[in-house]
């Protein structure tokens, strides 16, 4: 069942183990995050840090494009706007340091005077930073201690053997001087040691290498002030990190031994794990009780990461009610920051995913909160978008204002949407330039250099052993093993692929499986013999990018449960924007575990339609060898009226079904370990143009579900079935010629990303 706050967080325990970066880590994450700062106290207090300008003789490497990262300003930006548009923070609370004012001195000072001398019980504090993390030794010893890097964070030398960093040990001690337990720390930097600054078309937030030296004198003796105060010796605040005592709660954007990572994307840079995090907390609602399921997040960083990254919490659990904030309890995509002149404003719209905004160009908005809770009414539409930051106009004389929040209502697509596909700068400049001739010649394929610009996929060779390894799932690993530097065992290796074969990888350089052969080929023949791929992919892009769970105004939901090996209810996935009725009992909760299923589990779905109007639907998507395959509709189980329609199932209004509806009372998971998806979409209207496609590529009826043989097609006809259903919704407005106008009041696409293991 569903927790109310209180309960859920009674329940909780101290701390979580290192999760994958999946729909369990950040869904729990993000619920306490949101819970902390939503709390209405007499004071909430923040300090953001974030460092892109390291020198060489800091970060261990020549920095190729005049920065060693790209950002981490952006995810000082991305906190900033959210904690003050969405949580309340008033700006003159929240003090920001960013490059040469980043400081070790800096910082620590900025930590006691603006936070440890101003908080008291009950108000919040949140402490952020974006940079470079480090593990060092210290001479002599074997120690080995985690610590973040501030700009002036100097390389031992023979000269000075001296490591300037800040200490993890340090940071512990001044969270451990607040007055208040509500304290929230975001590290969105890694501790890795891969010897490298890229992983695949990725930046990686960790030096390369391990320094060896001594521990600064200043240091020591800001140790030494705080554990006075405190009480708490350098021993105590350790064994605090490894059980998870740290007060309030620390979330991490990798464990130890894992690449901590920003990607680029049009316009701007960000963490992987600071964008994810703030961009569902824009749309999170602090009134509702826990709906969002644990393993959300694995489809956002999963389809991005493969399974690279791994996030970590750690701290005290926040055991007490949190009251909801009244800022934006609808929540939403974004804000108004300035409005010009003539009328046009610039709108922050952190709340999108970064595949949409890059995509959604002319898309159209409503402003939250007006007396409208069954609709989004299109007022406002973009016009240009620079980044994170869009211009837009008003559409219906409305007087816009600043710190409007608005809200998706009509996400309009390009119908000519493609692939862009970075080539590895490892391989040789001959194979790099017969790559991009290939590519030159594949309709809506596109080739960039890995690191260069943003990219969905990464052409290069198969990886060695020592690499594969890292994108492995971690094994049961406490998040205090990342935080003293217990590196944590790796699941079991698959058989070692040879290197000289080409494929195809997650940006991440993570293998995308039936993409790799064994045997030597030349460039071209490679990207020729992954045609088929091509159309999979971008068939999987463009249903990823009806993505919709937070400004969906459909109100349906969706389980994953098992029936064997135990029956258990997975996950769940609930659109968050429509207002749920009074006379609708609270939906199931999710189990507390990152989205995993083993070969041969028995699996169904339970849909609800908790709206005022029927609704359609079907089930499609991948397993894990990337073969597209539709798990519904079939016509066995329709009744005779809608075989005869020929219109696929329809859910009445507080209507619940359960799939398959045939005969079978489960599907059985068959295909290999790795990664699988399933999107459910659900329409105002039947799918009529998705039918035709499906009819016509002969499918066997009788099949639990059948692979698509053209799923580039059926992606495009899904798109085109949405777009006709929003047009039966949609006011009179300007919309682009050759795009899909897709309306919030019509559909609604709920994604479960999981991984199969043996």
């Amino acid at each position: 069942m569903t927790l109310k706050r209180r309960a859920f967080l009674q329940q909780a325990g101290s701390a979580l183990a290192a999760l994958g970066i999946s729909e369990a880590a950040l869904s729990l994450l993000t619920d306490r995050y949101q819970q902390a700062l939503a709390q209405p106290t007499c004071r909430k207090l923040a300090l953001l840090v974030g460092i892109n300008q390291y020198a060489e003789s800091v970060c261990d490497y020549v920095s190729p494009r005049g920065s060693a990262l790209n950002g981490c300003l952006t995810d000082v930006e991305l906190q900033r706007e959210l904690l003050i548009h969405r949580f309340g923070f008033q700006p003159a609370d929240i003090l920001v340091l960013t490059d040469q004012a980043a400081t070790r001195q800096g910082i620590e000072e900025a930590f006691i005077h603006h936070l440890v001398q101003q908080a008291t019980s009950g108000d919040v504090v949140l402490f952020h930073f974006s940079g470079l993390g480090s593990q060092i030794r210290v001479d002599g010893t074997s120690e080995m201690q985690a610590s973040l890097v501030p700009v002036d964070g100097m390389l031992p030398t023979a000269e000075t053997p001296i490591v300037h960093d800040l200490l993890l040990d340090t940071l512990g001690l001044l969270l451990s001087s607040l007055a208040t337990n509500q304290v929230i720390t975001v590290l969105d930097a890694g501790f890795s040691r891969l010897g490298r600054t890229l992983q695949g078309n990725l930046h990686i937030r960790s030096r390369p290498d391990t320094p060896v030296g001594l521990i600064d004198a200043a240091e020591q003796a800001v140790q030494d002030q705080l554990s006075q105060q405190t009480r708490i010796s350098i021993a105590q605040i350790r064994q605090r990190w490894q059980t998870g005592q740290v007060p309030g709660i620390v979330l991490q954007a990798s464990s130890l031994d894992r690449p901590a990572t920003e990607a680029q994307w049009n316009g701007f840079s960000a963490g992987l794990f600071t964008y994810a995090l703030t961009q569902r907390l824009w749309q999170s609602l602090p009134d509702s009780t826990i709906a969002v399921t644990f393993q959300q997040a694995v489809g956002t960083i999963w389809q991005t990461m493969g399974l690279e990254q791994q996030p970590v919490l750690n701290g005290q659990a926040i055991a007490q009610q949190i009251l909801p904030d009244a800022t934006g309890s609808s929540g939403a995509e974004g804000v108004i920051r300035s409005v010009e002149e003539d009328g046009k404003a610039q709108i922050w719209l952190a709340g999108l995913p970064a595949p949409v905004l890059e995509n959604a160009a002319a898309s159209w908005f409503s402003l939250a909160n007006l007396e409208q809770p069954d609709q989004a009414v299109p007022q406002l539409q973009l016009r240009s978008r620079e980044g994170l930051i869009g211009k837009a106009r008003s559409l219906t004389g409305i007087m816009l204002q600043p710190n409007q929040q608005v809200q998706e209502a009509v996400r309009v697509l390009p119908r000519n949407i493609g692939l862009t596909v970075a080539i590895d700068n490892s391989l040789e400049r001959i194979e790099r330039v017969d790559a991009t001739s290939a590519f030159a010649a594949i309709p809506r394929v596109s080739s960039v250099i890995a690191g260069e610009q943003s990219a969905d996929l990464l052409f290069g060779k198969t990886q060695p052993t020592s690499l594969i390894a890292a994108s492995l799932p971690l094994q049961a690993t406490a998040s205090s093993q990342a935080m003293q530097g217990i590196p944590p065992e790796p699941a079991e290796l698959p058989p070692a692929m040879p290197t000289n074969g080409y494929g195809l990888f997650y940006p991440s350089h993570s293998a995308i499986p039936n993409t790799r052969i064994q045997n030597i080929e030349a460039v071209k023949a490679a990207v020729t013999r992954m045609a088929p791929q091509f159309k999979t992919l971008l068939a999987i892009k463009l249903l990823r990018l009806t993505q919709n769970q937070g400004s969906s105004r459909l109100g349906v939901r969706a389980f994953l449960e098992t029936l064997a090996p135990q029956a258990r209810l997975l996950a769940k996935q609930e659109t968050l924007r429509l207002p749920l009725p009074a006379s609708s009992a609270p939906g199931a909760g999710s189990a507390n575990a990152p989205l995993i299923l083993t070969k041969g589990s028995q699996i169904r779905y339970r849909l609800k339609n908790y709206g005022s109007f029927p609704v359609y639907f079907l089930l499609t998507g991948v397993d894990t060898r990337l073969n597209p395959v539709i798990f519904y509709p079939t016509q066995s189980g329709l009744s005779n009226a809608d075989q005869s329609r020929g219109t696929g199932r329809s859910i009445h209004p507080d209507e619940e079904i359960i799939l398959p509806l045939n005969q079978l009372k489960s599907w059985q998971i068959q295909s290999p370990t790795g990664l699988a998806e399933t999107h459910i979409i659900f329409s105002r209207l039947p799918f009529y143009q998705t039918e035709q496609v499906l009819t016509a590529e002969s499918r066997s009826a009788a099949e639990p579900f059948s692979p698509i043989a053209n799923p580039l097609e059926v992606a495009q006809a899904i798109l085109q079935d949405l777009h006709d259903a929003s047009s039966a919704v949609l006011p009179p407005i300007d919309l682009p010629t050759d795009s899909y106008a897709l309306d919030v009041n019509a559909w609604a696409t709920l994604s479960f990303v999981y991984q199969v293991t043996c």
